[in-house]
């Protein structure tokens, strides 16, 4: 009996909120329409009414419509008994909601609506560096972060957090991964501060299944989202051969491999960084091929001339080899430059 009187009382507050805001423009509504019909002539519409209730009971009173009769001041009286309260319960509950809003924000358990953001899993320092990079690049873009952390972990005006694992669906789903732009996914680093020395496997493991969580989602939804993925020992690229990786963050071989390089060729970390960074000023950007372009000679001329340095396509650097080759319709051309020349590149396409 007593578990049947609690359920019904948990029923009924959970309707009372349900029904306390149609409830209230109700009472709005009909408080309008029946001082409109006491006093026709001292509210000449009666949207006018509305207006006069909405002030009255907001107790801020312009003064500029005034009951006149008797009647009128009698329902003005009942209606600051019965309506004030209301209005005050009803700005409670709008600070609530936005309270609350706040707190599943934070808590990471709202949904992402966006689109055209930038997705990274997994919160770590070079997320965060990451995320600054972004900011600094882009002053639209939306970024989501993926973590299992109680609380989002940075708060931004361009930065959403969604709490869940990455290996699940449904969370990816959280993070609207259908229309992501694309996906970075970091090294699981509680994952790697634990168990890397026990079990190599396990860190590049986990990436590996958010790979396969991410590439089940683009064949459902038949898109395709660029992924770039953390791979901490380089010989376990190959395993992810089954997924769509497109690209994979330098690892720990690459590293020393640059690091033992600088000692034969001094200055080439300096040459790294400018590559990797926007810190010097230029970077290495993608450029569409332009129709004038018939072979990379033209591009490299006309790229020249314009201060751009034609370096890649795609992942061959050896275009200089063959200046005088055709340039394919699918080519993804990469030039260094300053952020000026390819903000005038971007502008002329536009037109």
């Amino acid at each position: 009996m007593g578990m049947t009187l609690k359920k019904l009382l948990y029923y009924l507050i959970k309707l009372r909120n349900k029904i306390f805001l149609p409830f209230f423009i109700l009472y709005i509504l009909i408080a309008a329409f029946v001082v409109y019909l006491i006093e026709p002539h001292t509210f000449e519409s009666y949207i006018t009414s509305i207006y006069w209730v909405l002030t009255t009971l907001a107790t801020v009173g312009f003064g500029d419509y005034t009951p006149v009769t008797d009647l009128g001041k009698v329902y003005t009286i009942i209606l600051y008994i019965t309506g004030i309260g209301l209005v005050s319960v009803f700005i409670g509950k709008v600070i609530n909601s936005a309270y609350l809003i706040d707190k599943l924000k934070v808590g990471g358990k709202m949904k992402y609506t966006g689109k055209n953001h930038i997705i990274l899993v997994g919160w770590n320092a070079k997320s965060k560096l990451a995320i600054e990079e972004i900011l600094r690049s882009d002053k639209k873009i939306d970024i989501v972060i993926i973590d299992v952390l109680e609380k989002a972990p940075l708060m931004e005006e361009r930065l959403f957090y969604v709490r869940g694992d990455a290996t699940d669906e449904e969370t990816l789903l959280d993070a609207n991964l259908p229309t992501a732009k694309g996906v970075i996914i970091f090294a699981d680093q509680i994952t790697q501060d634990n168990y890397a020395t026990k079990d190599p496997l396990l860190v590049d493991g986990k990436t590996l299944l958010v790979a396969t969580a991410i590439t089940s989602i683009e064949e459902k939804f038949k898109k395709s989202i660029h992924v770039t993925a953390e791979v901490i020992n380089q010989k376990h690229i190959p395993l992810f051969k089954h997924v769509k990786v497109d690209e994979f963050i330098p690892t720990q071989e690459m590293i020393s491999h640059a690091a033992v390089r600088s000692l034969f060729s001094h200055g080439v970390t300096h040459m790294y960084s400018e590559l990797m960074t926007i810190q010097y000023g230029e970077a290495m950007y993608e450029i569409p091929k332009q129709e004038e372009w018939k072979t990379y000679r033209d591009a490299f001329l006309d790229l020249l001339n314009k201060g751009a340095t034609l370096v890649a396509d795609r992942g061959d650097l050896y275009i200089n080899q063959k200046l005088d080759k055709l340039i394919p319709e699918d080519a993804q051309l990469f030039v260094i430059c300053d952020k000026e020349t390819i903000s005038h590149f971007k502008s002329t396409e536009e037109k």
